[in-house]
This record gives structure tokens, C-alpha cells and sequence, in this order.
């Protein structure tokens, strides 16, 4: 099928490669990741065996998915679909990755409406994705949560739209940022959001340098820097609780 591959599409850069691209190019519409391939899903499929999770940073990019699965010689076809999401809210990452980038994580907010993709995970490539989320680390960034219908409701575009029981999510168990007025700071693009910490905060300067592009260079792979970066957070005060963290088993 022509003009169907990542690459054809834009969708191919992961993040784990271009830092500065994060979250990654999200697609257009609902569809199904098969390898470097999107193809049209199908309104009848079905998702037996697979649970709903939803994605709200790179992990709605298919070239970051693929690169997860491929790592993992996982090569089963990862159903996306579009879904209208009220309740929740795309904040920022109490943490420095090792990537090289500040990701996104969510955060509770009545009343808000966001469109984010639900990806249908079979139970390796859930596996995959709470190994490449930290799940099972004492020290992993992120906790899988289940959030019920009642508190957020998420309503895909397939199958008439209907609102789901509920769907996991990955929360970040140190918080997210808040902007200054201890209200949880929305993720940007990466290069406008390291552009507003550096300028406001001396001490991540000194660690990260001056500009995006060396905050990437030096944070990338850098395990002990990204811890200190990390904990400059919490010590500066820019930390907020997400309001999701009853719901992390």
C-alpha cells in the first residue's frame, strides 16, 4: 500500500533520536501501527485480549512506538485511535530523562477537554511499554494507573463514540511542573519548554547549560545529571502533585 510508511507520512522521527522533536508527530487520524507501516483501521475490529491505554507524550508518536517494539522483537500491530478525553490534562515531567528531553504526564483537571490517542496493547507490548515507563522500578519515573469512567471519561471516535469503563494511563511519580502559580504547568513543544525553564531557573543553567540544543546534548545518557536535574526540581519548588497519584497501583 503506497504512502502508507512512517516515513512517507512524517511520522518516522522518534524522539529517543531527535530529543528536541519531542513528543514526536502524532498522527492525523486513527490507525494501525504495523511495523513502519499505517494502515486504515477498521471500524469492526475488535480488541479482544488487549487493554486501553492512553497516551499523552511520545508514546502517541509511531515512530517512538516502533522503535520500542522493534528493540523488544515485538512485531505485533498496535491499534490507535483518536479519542476525546475530559478530565485530564497534558502537564510536564518532574524529571529529566535519560533520552535527553522534560516529557509530559498528566494531570487531573475537571472540566478539560483533550483529543489524545488510546493505544490497544496486547499483554507484550504492554509489558514493553511499562519496562520503557519504569513500572516496576522502585526508581522508574512513571506508575500505570487505571482511571475509572467516572472520573475521566474518554470517549473514542470508533464505535460510535461510545465512552470507555475506563483506561490506564502513565502517571509520574514525582509530579509535574507547575508554571508559578502552583497550577500544573501545560507541556509545550521542547525547544519553547526548556527555553522558559532555562531562563527561569539560574541553577538548571549551570547543570544544563545555556540554550535547548545543550540541555539535550548534556542531559543525553547521563544518568547522574539527569538525577541532579531531577532533584533541582523538587529543591526549587517548581513540583506539584498531579492529583492522579491515588490511582497508581
Amino acid at each position: 500500500m503506497q504512502g502508507r510508511t512512517l516515513e512517507e507520512l512524517g511520522l518516522a522521527v522518534a524522539p529517543r533520536d531527535e530529543p528536541l522533536s519531542y513528543p514526536g508527530m502524532w498522527p492525523d487520524e486513527s490507525g494501525l501501527l504495523a511495523g513502519d507501516r499505517m494502515l486504515p483501521l477498521d471500524e469492526q475490529d475488535t480488541y479482544e485480549g488487549r487493554v486501553p491505554v492512553l497516551a499523552v507524550g511520545s508514546n502517541a508518536c509511531p515512530g517512538q512506538l516502533r522503535h520500542k517494539m522493534a528493540e523488544s522483537g515485538i512485531t505485533s500491530p498496535i491499534p490507535m485511535v483518536k479519542a476525546r478525553v475530559t478530565g485530564l490534562d497534558v502537564g510536564v515531567s518532574a524529571h529529566v530523562s535519560l533520552m535527553g528531553y522534560v516529557s509530559a504526564s498528566p494531570f487531573k483537571a475537571r472540566g478539560t477537554v483533550r483529543e489524545l490517542f488510546l493505544t490497544w496493547l496486547d499483554a507484550e507490548q504492554l509489558a514493553v511499554i511499562d519496562a520503557s515507563e519504569g513500572v516496576a522500578s522502585p526508581t522508574g519515573a512513571y506508575g500505570r494507573a487505571w482511571l475509572p469512567s467516572s472520573d475521566v471519561r474518554v470517549e473514542p471516535e470508533l464505535d460510535c463514540g461510545r465512552p470507555l469503563p475506563g483506561t490506564y494511563v502513565y502517571v509520574n511519580r514525582r509530579g509535574v511542573l507547575h508554571g508559578g502559580n502552583r497550577a500544573p504547568r501545560r507541556h509545550r513543544d521542547q525547544h519553547s519548554l526548556l527555553t522558559e525553564l532555562l531562563v527561569s531557573t539560574p541553577r538548571l543553567r549551570e547543570l544544563f547549560g545555556d540554550t535547548p540544543e545543550e540541555f539535550c546534548a548534556r542531559a543525553r545518557f547521563d544518568r547522574r545529571l539527569c538525577a541532579r536535574g531531577t532533584r533541582l526540581f523538587a529543591e526549587e519548588k517548581l513540583v506539584v502533585a498531579s492529583g492522579l497519584e491515588p490511582y497508581v497501583r
